[in-house]
């Protein structure tokens, strides 16, 4: 028996509450005869609306239904007689999962996969996937079995039940991951501790690189319109793209079929929410079917923040702001075998941030206006030319842009960074076999400027005339992945890829060139029903890619690159176990990862030609860690709770937010306990109850004290804190024509500062400044949606 990764097998669900399948509601639905409104078209799209319609779970392999058209059904049925003669003509057959859910199979000879997921009330357990809509055909729907037991995804019912509205929210119940600083451009992600920058960050397919600026994050989302959000920690397989030294994260933004009710060609949905701490956010979203299976969706949003307030009531000066975001995206199946997608998104953010956002701004203290700006454009086909074989094709362009206002010293200054490219690859299941081989073509440009003229200000133009540094890089990519089931409670998996990079320092005609191969294999063996034990091993290679755009500027003479500059590469060994019977789900996982010649750019720097930002290769990284997590669902209630420790250093040392920029940070030993109760289809409630402990006698200053800015290391410590959040669903009407939501976070009004921001150094002589943003106190969050 095989297990699906998260990312890969898209399970169709109706889960009216957040988070939450229902199975005795669910059981009670498959015997209740009900009117069925489905058009003909791709049977995928026929199941997920099927689903949806009956408020039952199917799990189904997409190889199963892809490329395969369906008639359609209209008229009253029991769930289970309405799916078996939806999937009859095409030769497929339904079987219940004993939750109340079922699986589609093919012939009774054909191995397929044997186990539904049921998706608990939590993110933070994904031993078992959650549900989600069918994968449309974009990403990689593959047998994994690297690092499947810490992979996580995040669906767009959980993200919409907890009304998320920054990263922070988004990855709060997400073990492997952990969120710094309390304002939203400045947050960064951090997966087993290492830097969104180590990691392979994707807007439907299209990467986002590189940093406009160290004391901002590199990642700027809006969760509004996301389907999924899928966490794969750690180097796994060959399919994870280019720079994935410390794994990847996969955001995938929902279409039109995603938001259709039953029997409707044209909707909308409009939303508006308030924050008590301190803002609101307003969102309007129209959808429809141009022709066929074709469909479109449009959507624009708006978010208004005031300063917030720490848990003690004190004001978090600079963190008020204004977001925008605009957002189009059309397609779906051409015919004949042929999908098409085409989207683009444009985020805004704009505020009067401190000189470092990331750290906090006192009264009095001046506040710099600054914009950021993101834009995404993403272009996927595929073909299914024969059964077992697809085609599949992503080209994108995406920039990023931030201005700051130093009037106290430059005037205004400015970043962007430009990242194009593609990735095409193919995937032929025989025999047993998941092949996917593939190649991927990046094209990066990094630019920071002076911008002379004020009147520029608007619309974001830049005179080349005042000084302007540039770097460019590319990078291309060849791989190969294979799943193979050797025997039915046995899958192997293993990939291997090549990268080159090549960077051009074009101000400075400087630059930096690698290549290299990786591979990763990787088993699965399941002793007896319920019960399977895996092991992988995953390298990975990184050369040298464009710089932080703020830091682009040198001395004459200078040089910024280290002569022989060596790629990183990265070893990550995970071992596990998982166990699932009924309604209990358990896994454990053991993992040890290091980065060979790290390239960092450290604080300060050596004696001539050295410039002050000097990329050098500077020791090996090593973390080791451990994650628990359990869950348990029965009737209307789910529990899901999880444990995590890891310790990260670099040449011994324990690697902290400031002391280690731009590579990561550590935090102490942290759980959470989710809880859900689910009372009825149109009611849900959820409490998650989150705690780090104490993380003290942190070594600092080892390079100040290197380069003889300091006398002697010091040591700092970041406090414990238990954070409780509460969330509900309410739908008046029993239809999701009307959906109230209400969520507390932090509802004890902790004062505290997060692990993973920078730790605080105000007790240390000069250091004063140094230290995070603390995190808001309490919010309360409403939110009123109204779909037509």
């Amino acid at each position: 028996m095989t297990i699906i990764q998260a990312s890969s097998l898209r399970v169709l669900a109706l889960c009216l509450a957040a988070g939450q399948a229902l199975p005795v509601a669910a059981q009670a639905q498959a015997a209740t005869t009900q009117q069925f409104d489905i058009a003909a078209g791709p049977l995928g799209a026929a199941i997920a609306r099927l689903g949806r319609q009956a408020g039952i779970v199917v799990a189904v392999d997409p190889a199963l239904v892809r490329g395969k058209q369906s008639k359609g059904l209209r008229g009253a049925y029991a769930a289970e007689q309405a799916l078996g003669r939806l999937l009859a003509p095409a030769g497929l057959r339904a079987q219940a999962d004993g939750r109340g859910g079922y699986r589609v199979l093919g012939a009774p000879a054909t191995p397929v996969a044997t186990r539904a997921a049921y998706q608990p009330a939590s993110a933070s357990h994904a031993a078992v996937p959650a549900p989600a809509p069918l994968d449309d055909g974009y990403a990689d729907a593959a047998i994994t079995v690297v690092g499947a037991l810490t992979d996580v995804e995040i669906d767009e019912k959980q993200i919409e039940f907890r009304q998320a509205s920054t990263l922070s929210d988004l990855f709060r119940q997400v073990p492997s991951v952990t969120v710094g600083g309390s304002l939203g451009i400045a947050q960064k992600i951090y997966v087993r501790g290492l830097e969104d920058s180590m990691l392979n960050v994707t807007v439907d397919g299209a990467p986002q690189r590189g940093t406009l600026f160290h004391h901002i994050g590199r990642v700027s989302i809006e969760p509004e319109l996301l389907k999924t959000v899928d966490v794969k920690a750690g180097s796994g397989e060959a399919t994870s793209g280019f720079g994935a030294i410390g794994g990847a994260i996969r955001f995938q933004t929902r279409d039109a079929d995603d938001l259709l009710l039953p029997g409707q060609s044209v909707g909308g949905m409009a939303k508006a929410g308030w924050f008590s701490n301190d803002g609101y956010k307003l969102s309007a979203t129209l959808y429809g079917k141009l022709v066929g299976d074709i469909g479109i969706i449009g959507s624009y949003t708006y978010v208004d923040r005031d300063n917030m307030d720490d848990g003690d009531g004190n004001p978090l000066y600079g963190t008020a702001a204004t977001q925008k975001l605009g957002f189009v995206k059309v397609g779906g199946d051409l015919g004949g075998g042929h999908r098409l997608s085409l989207s683009y998104e444009q985020r805004d953010e704009k505020a009067s941030f401190g000189q470092r956002p990331n750290w906090p701004v006192l009264a009095g203290d001046p506040l710099f206006p600054a914009k950021g700006k993101r834009q995404t454009a993403t272009l996927n086909y595929g073909f299914s030319p024969a059964d077992g074989i697809d085609l599949e094709a992503t080209g994108y362009w995406t920039r990023s842009r931030f201005i700051q206002d130093r009037y106290d010293r430059w005037g205004l200054y400015g970043a962007t960074i430009r990242s194009a490219g593609f990735d095409a690859r193919a995937r032929f299941r025989q025999a047993g076999h998941d092949l996917i081989v593939g190649a991927e073509y990046r094209n990066d440009k990094v630019v920071s400027q002076y911008l002379e003229d004020v009147s520029v200000w608007g619309d974001w133009a830049w005179d080349a005339s005042v000084g302007r540094f540039e770097e460019k890089g590319t990078v291309l990519g060849l791989y190969a992945q294979d799943h193979w089931t050797i025997l039915d409670p046995l899958t192997l998996s293993y990939g291997l890829r090549y990268d080159a990079y090549d960077l051009t320092q074009v101000t400075y005609r400087d630059g930096a060139h690698s290549d290299g191969l990786s591979w990763n294999a990787g088993l699965r063996y399941e002793i007896f029903d319920g019960l399977a034990l895996s092991g992988s091993f995953a390298e990975a290679f990184r050369g040298k890619e464009i710089g932080d755009a703020f830091t682009l500027e040198r001395r004459p003479g200078r040089i910024s690159l280290q002569p022989g500059l060596r790629p990183e590469r990265v070893d990550n060994i995970e071992a596990g176990a998982s166990f699932e019977r009924g309604g209990l789900k358990l896994s454990a996982v053991w993992y040890d990862m290091r980065i060979k010649d790290v390239i960092l750019d450290q604080i300060g720097n050596g004696p001539a030609p050295q410039a002050p930002n000097y990329h050098e290769n500077v020791g090996r990284f090593k973390a080791k860690g451990v994650e628990l997590r359990a869950g348990y669902a029965t009737g209307p209630f789910s529990i899901d709770a999880y444990f995590n420790h890891y310790r990260s250093r670099l040449n011994g040392d324990m690697i902290e937010g400031y002391e280690h920029i731009g590579l990561g940070t550590s935090v102490g030993d942290n759980w959470n306990v989710t809880a859900g109760y689910k009372p009825s289809p149109s009611l849900g409630f959820e409490v998650s109850v989150t705690h780090y402990n104490d993380l003290n006698n942190i070594e600092v200053l080892q390079r100040n004290v290197e380069i003889g800015w300091a006398d002697t290391t010091q040591f700092v410590d970041k406090p414990g804190y238990t954070v409780v959040d509460i969330f509900g669903r309410w739908q008046p009407f029993r239809t999701e024509r009307l959906t109230l939501l209400a969520g507390v976070y932090n509802l004890f009004d902790i004062n505290y500062r997060a692990h993973a921001s920078v730790a605080d150094y105000t007790a240390i002589p000069d250091f004063e400044g140094v230290v995070g943003v603390r995190d808001p106190g309490r919010d309360i969050r409403l939110t009123a949606s109204i779909r037509f």
